[in-house]
């Protein structure tokens, strides 16, 4: 997603000889993935200097979504065409590896699964899977779990493998994709939402909702999981809306929004480095634009650009850097002692400033 962002920003970025220009960057950091996709359709967790990983999942915004819009931003014949191959892969991993309780939803083995580090969501789970194996589910009993958010990633995958589909020419592969899409996304909404708490939860393997609200409501909003043409759904999103993503005492706070509901029992108040425990983290923020504005929350949207362009300008006034998380009361951002150059921060405020100034909101 960072890559697709930067990509978006080509047109302010300078450019200097022999050096890539970001819509490339953005086509060789997808095709990087799909190079070491396995053999048996599972792409890597991460891809680092010196280690690729393969112990956790960790996903949020689809690949195949990204890769897609990539695609309609170059009209890049071979990244489409690579992209459809591998995403169809993964999915089929997912589905052979990822549904254990034959439940049709995407299963959480670990935190990191999730990128949710030091979560009260995850309290007492691992970190990653058994011997960096993504395929292996810890042995503790409340797992696997069925996840809104990993499953919402799911459909938002195949949402783009109908539309790569239908691009190349393949209806029957579309209309397939688009079934499998509505199959989960109905799954999600019967299972996994709680509407005592008009919350999305994960369900642990004795069938009890984990009852810690996190940001994992934003990131099902994040891939239109429900619809607003069907009064069903909207009446959900009404209800998600008012009681807790714009909540003030939950997550429309004065810098929106925290990784945990303010008014959560768990909420990490002490906003440690790292933390989905509470801080507003900008990976939350940079996602934000996936789902605004398709839910026709512009001004709320803008307002949340303005507090996050305010406090990384306070922040960079005083240290020069680019921070991962703030907190979400004070705007105060936390410094851990070695990250300074948070490149999710810092895409943040340049593609903020752009859709401001254009009011392409």
């Amino acid at each position: 997603m960072e890559a697709l962002v930067y990509a978006e920003l080509e047109e302010f970025v300078p450019r200097f000889e022999d050096q890539p220009s970001p819509t490339e960057i953005a086509r060789a950091n997808h095709m990087a993935f799909f190079a070491l996709q396995r053999e048996d359709g599972q792409l890597p967790a991460y891809i680092w200097e010196k280690e690729v990983g393969y112990s956790q999942i960790q996903m949020v915004v689809p690949v195949a979504a990204t890769a897609w819009e990539l695609v309609q931003l170059t009209k890049d014949d071979e990244l489409l065409k690579t992209a459809y191959a591998a995403c169809s892969q993964w999915d089929a991993w997912l589905r052979r590896y990822r549904d254990r309780r034959k439940t049709g939803l995407v299963e959480g083995f670990c935190t990191y699964d999730t990128g949710m580090d030091n979560s009260p969501r995850w309290a007492g789970i691992p970190d990653s899977c058994p011997d960096d194996d993504a395929r292996k589910c810890p042995p503790v009993p409340s797992l696997p779990r069925l996840c809104p958010d990993l499953s919402a990633t799911v459909y938002g995958g195949r949402i783009a493998l109908a539309a790569m589909a239908q691009e190349l020419g393949l209806k029957n592969e579309a209309d397939r994709w688009l079934a499998y899409a509505e199959d989960i996304r109905k799954l999600i909404i019967k299972k996994l939402y709680c509407a005592e708490d008009a919350a999305f939860y994960d369900l642990d393997a004795q069938g009890q909702f984990v009852r810690v609200r996190s940001d994992l409501i934003s990131r099902v909003m994040g891939e239109h999981v429900l619809k607003l043409e069907i009064a069903s759904d909207k009446r959900i999103f009404d209800d998600v809306w008012t009681r807790q993503l714009h909540n003030p005492k939950a997550f429309w706070s004065p810098f929106p929004l925290p990784s945990l509901a303010m008014d959560d029992p768990l909420f990490v108040r002490s906003i440690p480095p790292n933390s989905w425990g509470g801080a507003s983290q900008a990976l939350t923020a940079l996602r934000a634009p996936r789902w605004m504005g398709h839910y026709g929350k512009q001004r709320e949207f803008e307002h949340l650009m303005r507090q996050w362009i305010a406090a990384i300008t306070w922040s960079g006034k005083s240290t020069g850097e680019f921070l991962q998380q703030m907190n979400p009361t004070t705007g105060e951002f936390t410094h851990n002692g070695a990250q300074n150059g948070y490149s999710s921060t810092a895409l943040l405020y340049l593609d903020f400033v752009r859709r401001l100034s254009s009011h392409s909101i």
